[in-house]
C-alpha cells in the first residue's frame, strides 16, 4: 500500500494513477478520514499523557481522592474515545488497500490497446502448427482426463513433452543462477495477510483470481511472487545485504477470472501450470536499474531459445495494483499471426514492502521501506506452446533448440 503521508503530499498524482489504472476509490474521502483520525489521536494521546502523569503521582505518595476521581474520569474518556480511533483506523486501512500504486511518468496512458512496443527481436515465421492438435496427435497432453480428475482446463503432460518441460526448467535454473539469483522452492499456499500485502487487489469481485481454502486462512498461489514477497515480512535488512535476488519455482493456480475474449486454447491459459519466477528486494534508488536487469535476463532467455518476441511497455489501464511500471514479452505466434503474452516483469517500488513491513537499515542507522520487483524467467505451459508453434517440422518431429539439447541427452528433435 501507499504511505498516507505520501498520498497527502502527492494527492493529484495518486488520483491520476488511480483513475488511469481503472480503480474506484475516493482519495479525498480517505484524506478527510485521516484528518479525523489525527484529531482523535491528539485527544487520545493527551488523555493518555494525563493518565500516566496521575499514575506517576500516585506511585510517589499516598493517592488522594481528587487524583483517584480524575484518574477514573480519564479512564472513562479513553474507554469512549479509543474505540472511535480503532474504528476510523480500520476504515482508513481498508481504503488504503484499495489505492493502487502510482505510475511512472513513462507509462503509456489508456487501456491495453495503448501499450507501446519498445523493442523487437527475431524473424517471424509465416506458418506453424496448432500446439494442441500437435501435442494430442503425439499423445503428449491429455485434457479430457485432466477434466475428469480436476475439472475443465486441468491437464496432464506426458512423455517427451514432460521431458521438454524439465529441460526448460534446467535451462532456466542455469540462467537465473548465473545472474546471481538464489533458487528457492516455495510454499504453494499463502495467508490472506501475504496475499493482500502483495497487492493482488482485483478491480472488481468478478476478477478475483485466487483459489481459497475453505475453513483456512490460506489461498493457493497464483505465482511464486506471493511467497517470495512474504519471505522477509516484518524484517529489517541491512543495506549491505541488498539486493537480494531469488528465483522461485512453483506450481501456479489461477481461476483465470476476467479473461473473457482472451486467447485460451489448450495450454495457453490454464488453471494450473509451473513457473520459474525472479524476485528482487533492493534499495529504492536501485529499483529502476534492477527492473532493466530483470528485463534483460528475460530477453537473454528467449534469444537463447530462439523464440521471436517483442517488448511492450504496458499501459496504465492494464497494470495491476502493485506495479508502477511493467514490461511484457510477447512471442510471435505463426499460427495466429500475432504476438501473444509470454512473460512480464514489474517494478512495484515500495508498495508491497510497506504492506508487509519489509525495511532496510541504512549505513547511517536510518530505516526506510525498500523496493520489490518481480519477473517471469519461464512460464512453462506457454513456453511449450511457443516452442511447438515455432519449432514443429514438416516431418512431424519437433526441433529442439540447441540450448536445451544437453538436458535431453543430446537429442536434436523429438
Amino acid at each position: 500500500m501507499l504511505d498516507i503521508n505520501y498520498i497527502r503530499a502527492n494527492q493529484a498524482l495518486v488520483e491520476k494513477s488511480t483513475k488511469e489504472k481503472g480503480y474506484s476509490v475516493n482519495v479525498s474521502d480517505l484524506l478527510k478520514l485521516d484528518d479525523e483520525r489525527r484529531e482523535i489521536l491528539q485527544n487520545v494521546e493527551k488523555l493518555r499523557q494525563e493518565r500516566n502523569e496521575i499514575a506517576a503521582q500516585m506511585k510517589n505518595g499516598k493517592p488522594n481522592e481528587a487524583l483517584i476521581q480524575k484518574g477514573r474520569k480519564l479512564k472513562e474518556q479513553l474507554a469512549q474515545i479509543e474505540p472511535e480511533l480503532n474504528t476510523i483506523e480500520e476504515k482508513i486501512e481498508k481504503l488504503l488497500k484499495q489505492v493502487p500504486n502510482i505510475i511512472f511518468d513513462d507509462v503509456p496512458l489508456g487501456g491495453e490497446e495503448c501499450s507501446v512496443e519498445i523493442a523487437k527481436w527475431g524473424n517471424n515465421h509465416t506458418s506453424g502448427v496448432d500446439h494442441l492438435d500437435y501435442a494430442e496427435s503425439r499423445n503428449w497432453v491429455d485434457f479430457p482426463r485432466g477434466a475428469k480428475v480436476a475439472g475443465a482446463k486441468f491437464y496432464y503432460t506426458k512423455g517427451e513433452l514432460a521431458l521438454l518441460e524439465n529441460a526448460l526448467l534446467q535451462f532456466g535454473i542455469q540462467k537465473v543462477t548465473e545472474h546471481g539469483f538464489t533458487l528457492m522452492m516455495v510454499p504453494d499456499m499463502v495467508s490472506s495477510k501475504v496475499l493482500e500485502g502483495c497487492g493482488f487487489n482485483p478491480r472488481s469481485s468478478e476478477q478475483s483470481d485466487e483459489y481459497f481454502i475453505e475453513g483456512e486462512d490460506l489461498a493457493m498461489i497464483a505465482t511464486a511472487e506471493m511467497p517470495l514477497t512474504g519471505y522477509h515480512m516484518d524484517e529489517i535488512i541491512d543495506e549491505d545485504e541488498l539486493p537480494l535476488c531469488y528465483a522461485g519455482y512453483s506450481a501456479c493456480f489461477r481461476k483465470e477470472a476476467g479473461t473473457y475474449g482472451k486467447y485460451t486454447r489448450g495450454l495457453f491459459r490454464v488453471h494450473q501450470f509451473n513457473k520459474l519466477e525472479m524476485y528482487v528486494f533492493c534499495l529504492p534508488e536501485k529499483s529502476q536499474e534492477m527492473h532493466e536487469k530483470i528485463r534483460s535476463i528475460e530477453e537473454e532467455i528467449w534469444q537463447a531459445i530462439g523464440i521471436p518476441y517483442r517488448i511492450i511497455n504496458i499501459a496504465a489501464g492494464d497494470l495491476g495494483a502493485p506495479a508502477a511500471k511493467k514490461y511484457d514479452i510477447e512471442y510471435w505466434s505463426p499460427v495466429n499471426q500475432k504476438y501473444q503474452e509470454l512473460t512480464s516483469c514489474s517494478n512495484c517500488t515500495d508498495f508491497q514492502a510497506r504492506s508487509l513491513n519489509i525495511r532496510v537499515r541504512r549505513k547511517d542507522g536510518s530505516i526506510e521501506v525498500l523496493h520489490t520487483l518481480n519477473g517471469t524467467a519461464i512460464s512453462f505451459a506457454r513456453t511449450m506452446v511457443a516452442l511447438i508453434e515455432n519449432y514443429a517440422e514438416p516431418n512431424g518431429k519437433l526441433k529442439i533448440p540447441e540450448v536445451l539439447q544437453k538436458y535431453l541427452n543430446g537429442a536434436k528433435e523429438l
